[in-house]
């Protein structure tokens, strides 16, 4: 494999030179749009604006938003004047943003109003009480040594804040020679993105992402969906996880693409953009795709021009990949695997892989990535049909946790081996199949149960929109088997019918014993449903009386 060895702001100025009157940046819902040169500008402008208010090369700028215009040109203007963008989950709450602002060592902090029911604003401005009478650019912040400024996205002036249009006129009226020094010094490896894990398990942690790690990644991404410079791909997942700014953002610019963006996700509005901006390409986890084929508007919109994607996230029902490749016409779908630490993909199926292999497997290893199933005991490399964890090794492992030494190294083996912590089993084809995090993995009586076995076969039941399946704790067996599920509009099931639907079908021990219906999952902000949090709401449920078989 050939690699890239440029940063990111290199390949934007290449891209500017070579097609810059191709459409880069697109945000259907309000017609706005940034060719490769346009948006190579304002990246310029604002790296520019970030340097005059006393940033320098390898600060930490965090951004905490949703899928806004400028998002993009903070991270191509981070990378550009050789800071490290932050990304901060839009779901964060106060406590969880002074984690990270302190670990994190952001020394500025960009912010829109706010998501939801979190008012970003007023949660900075709790936080940080010294920034209203602070001079802007010089911060001093107790609790925060190391941050100098709050940014504002948008026109709105806030005390102690710069806002983002003031510093792309700083930038404007900024010489260029110091930020050309400073992209000189830039290189491949140096870290450009830190993103703090989702915690759907353990505390969260700063992965460090090189500039090597994430283009080369996405470039691997968009081979497998065979992307050129006419695709148009739909991102209505978040920029601030891999799944967004890598999956989708570097994929787009590696290969010369347009990426239309949705500031958050709405089945109607993913629906109508695919629509009116003719997309090829639509991302999304498997509940996202999930709502809009149930959707009771999905048949009033066009969606033929689309051939490919990626469902990533989670594992996917077959039902469901079968309706997205069926009436989503996307014959070229693809599915990822793997974790921030990677870059985040180890593994995908091909754009030309069989509808088997599409529906069963998350695909082979991306060229330049060694990719293996391991014993979690022994660490033996386990053969094929034989369940393990997934490893992996290559240009895509990422630099370290910030700050963790002692994590990075339980994570990253002596051997170089990067550990998923997810269980999976490759097959005599050299396609591999994921059964679930280790500590989804359900043994019963000595039992290991893989809960994606039980979901694939739950889900074929006519009634049932979706289901998930985890362990719930148990004096007599360690674990019994438990099924979250959630039935279509007027459907009519009772848990026996569930168990019945299973009876002689699966293993008795794989049936199960709890059965819950629910309207909806825990998500995280990135649209990953977390299972610890439905286990622990299983165990709840299951000392109720009357609960389970």
């Amino acid at each position: 494999m050939e690699y890239f060895e440029t940063t990111l702001g290199g390949l934007l100025r290449e891209k500017a030179r070579t097609q810059g009157d191709h459409d880069f940046i697109v945000y259907a819902d309000r017609d706005l749009r940034f060719t490769y040169r346009e948006f190579d500008r304002r990246a310029d402008e604002l790296a520019k604006g970030f340097l005059a208010i006393g940033l320098n090369k390898g600060d930490h700028i965090g951004i905490w938003a949703t899928n806004v215009p400028d998002w993009n040109t903070a991270l191509f203007a981070a990378a550009r004047a050789g800071m490290v963008l932050v990304t901060v989950n839009t779901a964060y709450k106060i406590h969880e943003l002074e984690y990270l602002v302190r670990q994190s060592d952001l020394a500025c902090l960009c912010i829109i109003d706010g998501y939801r029911d979190s008012d970003y604003v007023a949660m900075v401005n709790e936080l940080i009480p010294e920034l209203k009478n602070a001079p802007r650019g010089h911060l001093h912040a107790a609790k925060f040594p190391y941050l100098k400024s709050v940014v504002y996205i948008g026109q709105e002036k806030h005390r102690g804040m710069y806002n983002l249009a003031e510093l792309l006129l700083l930038g404007k009226h900024s010489d260029n020679a110091r930020l050309a020094e400073i992209e000189a010094q830039c290189d491949t490896n140096d870290v450009v993105n830190m993103q703090y894990t989702s915690g759907t398990t353990g505390f969260p942690k700063g992965v460090m992402l090189t500039h090597r790690n994430i283009l080369n990644n996405g470039f691997g991404i968009g081979e497998n969906q065979r992307l050129t410079e006419k695709d148009i791909v739909c991102l209505p997942v978040p920029l601030f996880h891999c799944f967004g700014l890598v999956l989708g953002m570097m994929a787009v610019i590696t290969h010369g693409a347009a990426a239309v963006l949705l500031e958050w996700f709405d089945p109607v509005l993913v629906l109508a953009t695919i629509q009116k901006e003719r997309c090829t390409s639509v991302y999304g986890v498997p509940t996202m795709f999930i709502a809009e084929l149930n959707h009771p508007m999905f048949a009033m919109f066009d969606t033929r021009s689309l051939r490919t994607g990626i469902m990533a996230g989670s594992p996917c029902p077959i039902e469901a990949m079968k309706q997205v490749i069926e009436k989503m016409h996307m014959t070229e779908v693809t599915i990822c695997y793997g974790l921030t630490e990677a870059s985040p993909v180890m593994t995908q199926t091909h754009a030309e892989d069989s509808f088997e292999v599409k529906v069963a497997t998350v695909g082979r290893e991306l060229p330049g990535i060694e990719v293996t199933i391991r014993d979690p005991e022994t660490g033996e490399e386990c053969p094929p049909g034989v369940h393990g964890e997934f490893c992996c090794r290559g240009y895509n492992s990422m630099k370290g946790y910030y700050k963790m030494e002692e994590a990075t190294r339980a994570c990253i083996d002596e051997q170089g081996w990067l550990h998923s912590g997810d269980m999976g089993v490759k097959d005599e084809g050299g396609n591999f199949r994921v059964t679930g995090r280790i500590k989804d993995m359900i043994i019963r009586g000595g039992e290991n149960i893989y809960p994606k076995e039980i979901e694939d076969y739950i889900y074929t039941m006519p009634g049932i929109k979706d289901v998930q399946v985890v362990g719930i704790a148990s004096k007599k067996y360690g674990e019994e088997v438990g099924a979250f599920i959630i039935l279509h509009k007027d459907a009519v099931i009772k848990e026996e019918d569930v168990r019945d639907f299973c009876r002689g079908k699966i293993s008795r021990y794989k049936i199960p014993k709890y059965v819950f219906f629910v309207d909806s999952y825990p998500l995280t902000a990135s649209g990953k449903i977390q299972k610890y949090l439905l286990r622990e709401i299983g165990a709840k449920k299951a000392e109720e009386p009357g609960t389970g078989v």
